[in-house]
């Protein structure tokens, strides 16, 4: 409720008023010394159109005891031994300090990572851009209601989705003078578009593909189209530096490029009929399967949600180059995923899905699919350029989706996995990689274990 009050920039005073109730009532619900009762709740949807499941668990934006233990599992706090109640009441009574503390925690690996160098005098972010743009974009749930709504309008002026390309073109040549080429790769060096601002030529690597090539019309549409509002969303997120703030604008437009190819309620209409199915959206709306992957987390639309999925993508050495949730995310926040998902295996069976019933630490059952993409542009024919995207939604869920069918969601076939192997309570894992920081290593040279770095559970 704090959250949402500053979020709408009023007073205690100001929002008590607007729900009838008292200011110090009002401070009490905010610091967790009264309930949330369903009357509030109530009033609360019909005073500010907010989505009451925000209110029902923890959001997508706020650090849970789980990212705070995996902070404190850094061997600099070794010697805490912060309790887990401890946990619970930071991240319950004090969310935005919680948030604050991930900061802090994020900005130092990122210097630990890269250090100044001697006699580099010069400022800069402790906090990458990449770092602090996906953190804006998840606290926002990864869903902009104007972005939506004004790619919304422009497809719809634009008219069938599946060939827009051509109305995307010509809507850049009528509307603002600009050609869009094909051009050949050399002539764009490492890029895979540019924009001449002088000639107004937008060039395209004859390397993309015709769905990458639609995005990149998109993209270059939504700057022009949407340029006050990216601009007064980049401004008001207040973003530490000019690189971070150039970065978000063009994450913001990213997204409005797919809000155009994929329009919200068109999307999400076709998405409830073919069951999720990623193919079909594929071929409903021309766009690739990444493409569709990362729309999918994006349906958070107030009184019209699709399913919350939570997205991952990753390369053959398992660096994670993309980490979106529509609502909570259930892996490490700073380190890699689980080595038991089978997100990994995806890349031994190119070309298929692969499902999968995970179960977290703390009992929470996901259904999951992973399957292998391309990089949208390959300089090398010899290079690897396959990926793996993972997608998951509760197990609860799994029955709307056609990747689910057969499954028997009363006794399924569950993999116990973990967050990061230094913050892992799972005492039996044979794919542990790390010792878990914090516990006592049960280590003894009469008997090997079946994990290599067993410890005392509990």
């Amino acid at each position: 409720m704090r959250r949402l009050r500053r979020e709408l920039g009023l007073s205690q005073s100001a929002m008590a008023a607007e729900i009838g109730m008292s200011p110090s009532y009002l401070n009490h619900l905010e610091r967790n010394q009264r309930p949330v009762t369903a009357t509030v709740l109530l009033r609360l949807a019909q005073s500010y159109d907010v989505d009451l499941k925000s209110f029902a668990a923890e959001g997508a934006e706020a650090v849970g005891p789980d990212q705070l233990a995996e902070i404190l599992a850094d061997p600099m706090f070794a010697d805490l031994g912060v309790p887990r109640y401890e946990l619970l009441e930071l991240a319950d009574n004090a969310p935005v300090l919680a948030d604050a503390v991930a900061r802090l925690y994020a900005a130092y690996s990122e210097l630990r990572r890269a250090p100044v160098a001697a006699g580099d005098e010069g400022e800069r972010s402790a906090l990458t851009p990449q770092s602090w743009v996906r953190d804006h974009i998840q606290a926002n749930r990864n869903h902009f209601p104007f972005l939506e709504e004004a790619a919304e309008t422009l497809a719809g002026a634009l008219g069938d989705p599946l060939a827009i390309a051509e109305p995307l073109r010509r809507r850049l040549k009528e509307g603002f003078g600009v050609e869009a080429r094909v051009v050949s790769p050399e002539l764009l060096d490492a890029a895979s578009q540019y924009y001449d601002f002088h000639r107004k030529r937008l060039m395209l690597s004859a390397l993309l593909r015709p769905e990458s090539r639609t995005f990149g019309l998109a993209y270059q549409l939504a700057l022009m189209e949407f340029r006050p509002l990216l601009q007064r969303m980049a401004d008001s997120a207040g973003a530490p530096d000019a690189p971070t703030r150039r970065l978000l604008l063009m994450s913001l437009a990213n997204y409005a490029a797919a809000a155009i190819m994929m329009p919200y309620q068109v999307f999400l209409d076709a998405a409830e009929r073919h069951r999720y199915a990623i193919d079909r959206l594929c071929a409903e709306f021309g766009a690739s399967v990444e493409q569709v992957a990362h729309r999918l987390t994006t349906l958070g639309r107030s009184g019209a949600r699709g399913i919350p999925f939570f997205m991952l993508r990753v390369d053959a050495a398992g660096n994670i180059s993309k980490r979106f949730a529509g609502e909570s995310f259930p892996f490490s926040r700073f380190g890699g995923t689980c080595p038991r998902w089978n997100l990994h295996g995806a890349f031994q069976t190119p070309g298929r899905v692969l499902t999968q019933v995970v179960e977290t630490p703390d009992g929470q059952r996901f259904f999951t699919i992973a399957c292998t993409v391309e990089r949208s542009v390959r300089l090398d024919p010899r290079e690897n350029s396959a990926l793996a995207i993972g997608l998951g939604c509760d197990l609860k869920l799994a029955p709307r989706l056609a990747y689910a069918d057969g499954l028997d969601r009363s006794a399924p076939l569950v993999t116990p996995i973990g967050p990061a192997c230094a913050i892992c309570p799972r005492v039996r894992c044979p794919q542990r990689a790390a010792a878990p920081a914090g516990r006592t290593l049960t280590v003894e040279e009469s008997r090997k274990t079946i994990s290599p770095f067993p410890f005392l559970g509990g």
